[in-house]
């Protein structure tokens, strides 16, 4: 991941899979995590850790899809696009 480390939440992971368009099969096909990993970590609550190196995976996942994760800065860690989208977009 580049950029200050992020610490991937349940809740940042789901935002980042509907940003993305992914359904959890997606997102294990893209990280190399498997699909029940996914799904178990989803479900656990907002403390809920994940092993670094599978928080890796996915979060590199998304990187190549063009997301990226805003630190927590004053605010909740976030994820956003990559690239500005003009106005009218509908990617």
């Amino acid at each position: 991941m580049s950029g200050p480390e992020i610490r991937l939440t349940p809740r940042l992971v789901r935002a980042a899979r509907a940003m993305a368009g992914w359904q959890q099969q997606e997102l294990a096909d893209a990280s190399g995590v498997p699909k029940p990993t996914i799904s178990a970590f989803e479900l656990k609550p907002e403390t809920g850790r994940m092993i670094g190196a599978n928080a890796r995976l996915i979060a590199e996942a998304f990187e190549r899809a063009g997301l990226e994760f805003i630190p927590e800065n004053g605010g909740g860690a976030g994820i956003r696009f990559r690239e500005r989208r003009g106005p009218g977009s509908r990617d």
